[in-house]
């Protein structure tokens, strides 16, 4: 059997958590730059705002409606996250993580030696998950991942469930697949289901009895196939390494769209170099180093400024790195290669490739010896200050911001909360 805990509206849930006042209260958390919905309360959600929605078109609405909007909070979202995990590791003897807010649990075994009820099982997992982190969540077990994910759905759909799914009998699964449209099975998008509506195919029960070659035909191969087994009750996806440090990374991205847009080299040189020192800081977590170096450059697409509106460059690497002062230096490089004098800039990023083993990487025959050594001691106590005293606390001059000011090439957040459990200095306070 499989599990998958899955926190609800998750963005919206950590921002109730410190907040008590917005308990059963319209809510909604907004993407970078304040852009879209991609957080709403069971309460916004009736009201009928949908994700995805643009900020400044549903804002009169939100106001009418008394709507509480917040800003992206990703330090707090991922705390919150990283307790949630915890937690399940602790439950499960193997677990995947699959995304923020989303783990499979693998509980082969469990209902026979531990657990022999494992709806009562998932019951206490919600439980406790509410009481640890005051996050609710809804549980979905089932014979494979995509039951699992599917009993999930229906769990989080249905009231009556209270919040726990478990298709441990053939009725059961036969019940679920029926309440199931195609388009809402995982790994069925929207061209998918669009073309398996047209052949009149509309629940997952009727994909689940096409044949084999069906699927290999029209749902894009094995990979349609093995769709089609894991619905029919037939393992064909197992826990697979997490994005939580266990899996490495083949390639790492550090970008973001800036808040104002920003026309001094200096102004977007700042904001390379952070990124790029982030990226790096991502590269040594994993132990990997980097073969070679994209940076790309974004105007505004809605300008009346001439095309094209992106620009990119890319800077092979002598020796495989992951030594921030090298790589801010090749990306001051390359934005010099891409520099346009009097363009308005939007978005910047660095997207590093050629991913080695640090430590292994082919070196350079004429490099002055135990230098290598020395930098690796530098990045690591760089590091580790940083983990110590917050991000950003010790950073090389060109990424470098006052503390307490914003960078000018910093994301708009005009309804961000505070770091309630990452940063002292916005730790909650009760008075």
């Amino acid at each position: 059997m499989f599990a998958l805990v899955d926190c609800n509206n998750f963005y919206v849930s950590c921002e109730r958590v410190f907040r008590a006042s917005l308990a059963n209260v319209p809510v909604v958390v907004l993407s970078n730059n304040d852009g879209c919905l991609i957080s709403r309360s069971a309460e916004a959600k009736a009201l009928g705002f949908q994700m995805g929605d643009p900020y400044f078109q549903v804002k009169p609405d939100l106001e009418y409606n008394k709507v509480r909007v917040f800003s992206s909070n990703y330090a707090l979202y991922g705390d919150m996250s990283r307790r949630v995990m915890h937690y399940l590791a602790s439950v499960a003897p193997t677990i995947e993580i699959y995304s923020i807010d989303e783990c499979f649990l693998d509980l082969h075994g469990m209902n026979r030696y531990l657990h022999p009820n494992l709806a009562a099982f998932g019951a206490e997992v919600r439980e406790q998950i509410r009481k640890r982190t005051k996050i609710p969540t809804c549980v979905g077990i089932a014979p494979t991942k995509t039951l699992a994910k599917l009993a999930n759905r229906i769990a989080k759909k249905y009231p009556a469930m209270k919040g726990v799914c478990y298709l441990d009998t053939e009725e059961k699964r036969r019940k679920a697949l029926e309440l199931t449209a195609v388009g809402d099975v995982w790994g069925i998008g929207y061209q998918y289901a669009l073309k398996l509506q047209a052949q009149g195919i509309r629940t997952a029960a009727q994909l689940t009895q096409q044949s084999e070659s069906w699927a290999r035909k029209f749902l894009g191969g094995v990979v349609g196939v093995r769709l089609l087994r894991e619905l029919q009750g037939k393992v064909c996806h197992q826990l697979q390494p997490s994005e939580d440090g266990t899996l490495s990374r083949q390639s790492i991205t550090y970008s973001r769209t800036f808040g104002t847009p920003l026309t001094a080299f200096s102004d977007v040189l700042g904001a390379v170099s952070a990124f790029t020192a982030r990226a790096a800081e991502k590269l040594r977590r994993q132990g990997s180093a980097a073969n070679t170096m994209s940076v790309f450059l974004s105007k505004d697409r809605f300008s009346l400024e001439p095309g094209p509106h992106s620009s990119s460059t890319v800077i092979t690497l002598p020796v495989a790195s992951s030594d921030t002062s090298d790589l801010i230096r090749l990306a001051r490089t390359a934005l010099k290669r891409l520099w346009q004098p009097g363009c308005v800039y939007k978005k910047a990023g660095v997207i590093f490739d050629g991913l080695e083993t640090d430590g292994q990487q082919q070196l350079d025959l004429f490099a002055k010896v135990n230098v290598g050594e020395a930098r690796d001691k530098l990045m690591k106590d760089l590091d580790k200050l940083n983990e110590r005293f917050g991000s950003g606390a010790v950073t090389f001059a060109s990424a470098f911001v006052k503390k307490g000011e914003r960078p000018v090439w910093d994301s708009k957040a005009d309804f961000k909360s505070s770091a309630y459990t990452t940063d002292w200095d916005e730790l909650w306070c009760i008075t």
